[in-house]
């Protein structure tokens, strides 16, 4: 049961092989340094799942000095993996020709973390914080939808410097995350569990982990598309349910920082947050239009986007999604 269940991936998969009469090259850019979060995509390249599906991947790995969004439209990667669905409204409304494929995260990793035993007992309680540590990006984005529905303030951040020092000396202070990092981080280094506080849970309902690519590929290579999402679906669930020691092996030598124990920790968090929602029946990397809409109206309401501005609808395709790829892997690891 806990082996990698490649026999599984049936005629389909060769079919493909068969017809591609190369390896098609594609390189996939991730938004930051290797680590078990981006799992199910070093999966389907240690174990050949790429390569069972005609392709031929390079994955080039973010980080806090590497900025690989200009890569996608400048046509120097094929696949970028971003954030959340702001990035494709943003895009969208400057109009560059991109769109989303597929959405890896049903529920939004992103987080607020504080000390135990300071009164944060709920989400709305963190709005009486005297200090939150966000960086930038979070400031312009969903800070600003949490003061319209929560009552935050702009003179409670402080600015964050992706370090838990801060956080660590000052057990008033509140701090963003992911529920992927942060939380084992303070656990790793503090010794004890911080409280989360999910944004999801709150309302913000973004989709994470989405993936994107230009539009021309989309028309004029679709093929390449459905292979590339159907193939990471596929690596995603021999990641969160079968044997990934090569993609675990992969990541570490790519960034030496993630260690056997941080992952161990970050598998049940990621089949919370990926393999959950319209994912539990559709298949891994799933899109609900309506979810989408109902997202952008959030942006409109924090004054992120104005009404009629952008269409959500032209920021994302369905195309390659929604069909329950991979399912038979994971009924095959788990029996369900």
């Amino acid at each position: 049961m806990k082996k990698t269940a490649l026999h599984v991936l049936g005629l389909a998969a060769l079919l493909v092989c068969s017809a591609a009469s190369a390896q098609d090259k594609v390189t996939f850019a991730t938004n930051w340094r290797a680590q078990p979060g981006h799992g199910g995509f070093y999966q389907a390249l240690a174990d050949g799942t790429y390569k069972k599906f005609g392709l031929d991947v390079t994955i080039q790995q973010g980080g806090p000095q590497v900025n690989n969004r200009p890569m996608l439209p400048a046509g120097k990667v094929d696949f970028l993996m971003t954030g959340n669905m702001l990035m494709a409204f943003d895009n969208l409304k400057q109009g560059v020709p991109t769109t989303v494929v597929a959405a890896y995260f049903q529920k939004d990793p992103q987080i607020l973390i504080a000390h135990p035993g300071q009164g944060y007992d709920k989400f709305e309680d963190l709005a009486k914080a005297k200090t939150i540590l966000m960086a930038k990006d979070g400031q312009i984005s969903y800070f600003q939808w949490m003061k319209k529905a929560y009552g935050f303030k702009d003179e409670q951040v402080r600015p964050y410097n992706f370090s838990l020092s801060q956080f660590l000396a000052d057990k008033k202070a509140v701090q963003q995350g992911y529920a992927t990092s942060e939380p084992i981080s303070v656990e790793q280094q503090a010794g004890f569990k911080p409280v989360s506080f999910s944004l999801a849970d709150a309302g913000w309902s973004t989709y994470g982990m989405v993936i994107e690519t230009r539009r021309d590929l989309v028309d004029k290579k679709p093929d390449v598309v459905k292979r590339f999402v159907e193939a990471s679906n596929i690596g995603w669930y021999n990641y969160l349910y079968g044997d990934r020691k090569a993609a675990d092996e992969m990541i570490r030598q790519t960034n030496p920082d993630i260690t056997p124990a941080y992952t161990e920790k970050s598998i049940a968090i990621l089949r919370e947050h990926i393999d959950s929602g319209d994912a539990a029946t559709q298949g891994i990397g799933a899109i609900s239009p309506a979810r989408i809409k109902d997202f952008h109206a959030k942006t409109v309401q924090a004054g992120l986007f104005t009404a009629g501005q952008i269409k959500p609808e032209d920021a994302f395709t369905t195309q390659f999604v929604n069909k329950g790829t991979g399912l038979d892997v994971r009924k095959q690891l788990t029996g369900k």
